[in-house]
């Protein structure tokens, strides 16, 4: 059955009332996002074979819940974490164990941290949470959520929302305008890019466009962001995708093959929703040809 947004929120708000008091409002979003990915891909992969992702023994959501009541929970969380973001071809180092679950100034010591992540661990048991008999229904569930906590915490963390996240409508038209939707199929593929990712919910609804699968590559200045998309693609059976973190102006990751670094690799169709507002974007800008002509 499909996943009721309304508990989902009500269960990410209580997720947030966890976490009140030691860190920034805008700092939730790195410790609820990270376990309701690892809640997601042991639903949908421990066991599997041959999965997107490698849920390794000692690395799931089910290793955080023998975990709750452990007096050292928070050491234990994060190689728990460690474990899931090394395994296999995962390549997730970077990317799911940036929140550090042992941090005292920001989870406090002693029985609070004890009770506070056993609490939090708790809320992601919730039958809301269930990824085994629930199911995305193609919303982009990351990004809804991102959406959720940005909604109610962009005022106190000084940001906006779409710094990270494109609006479902706006991906969608834009994924018609370049028109993805209308290629045919060729020996060499399709590449599809956004320079400025954010959590990726633009680039999944492009390739989403199109009639096949097709290649998907992203920039994000912000590494936990970047961080975001990747957790999105993944949750979207899209982990083949490749994000990198970085400011696409001043250090750019993706070149030709044979180019040295010198020459940026190109792609069938690019779409990007980017800092408009950004004034210093020239900051070590680097030309590589990309006025030439």
């Amino acid at each position: 059955m499909a996943i009721k947004k309304n508990e989902l929120y009500s269960s990410l708000w209580a997720s947030c009332d966890k976490l009140r008091g030691g860190m920034d409002a805008s700092q939730y979003k790195d410790y609820i996002l990270t376990l309701l990915f690892v809640k997601y891909v042991t639903d949908k992969f421990k066991g599997v074979k041959y999965a997107d992702i490698t849920v390794p023994e000692g690395g799931s959501f089910d290793d955080l819940v023998a975990l709750k009541g452990n007096k050292n929970i928070g050491e234990e969380m994060d190689k728990v974490i460690a474990k899931l973001a090394e395994a296999g071809e995962n390549n997730l180092r970077g990317v799911i164990d940036n929140a550090h679950f042992n941090d005292e100034a920001k989870l406090g010591s002693g029985k609070e941290m004890v009770d506070k992540l056993t609490g939090l661990i708790a809320i992601f048991q919730r039958d809301e949470f269930n990824f085994k008999k629930n199911k995305a229904g193609g919303d982009d569930i990351l990004g809804d959520a991102y959406e959720y906590l940005m909604r109610h915490f962009a005022t106190e963390s000084g940001k906006s929302k779409g710094q990270f996240y494109t609006p479902a409508e706006v991906s969608r038209i834009l994924a018609k305008v370049i028109g993805i939707d209308s290629i045919e199929e060729r020996d060499e593929g399709y590449s599809v890019y956004d320079p400025a990712c954010g959590s990726g919910s633009l680039l999944i609804r492009a390739a989403d466009e199109a009639p096949f699968e097709i290649a998907i590559w992203g920039q994000e200045k912000e590494v936990t962001t970047a961080g975001l998309a990747k957790m999105n693609l993944v949750l979207h059976n899209k982990a083949a995708g490749e994000i990198k973190a970085g400011n696409t102006f001043s250090s750019p990751h993706y070149f030709e093959e044979g180019s040295d670094d010198e020459v940026l690799k190109r792609f069938d169709f690019a779409v990007a929703n980017p800092p408009f507002s950004l004034k210093n974007w020239t900051d070590g800008l680097k030309d590589y040809g990309r006025f030439d002509g």
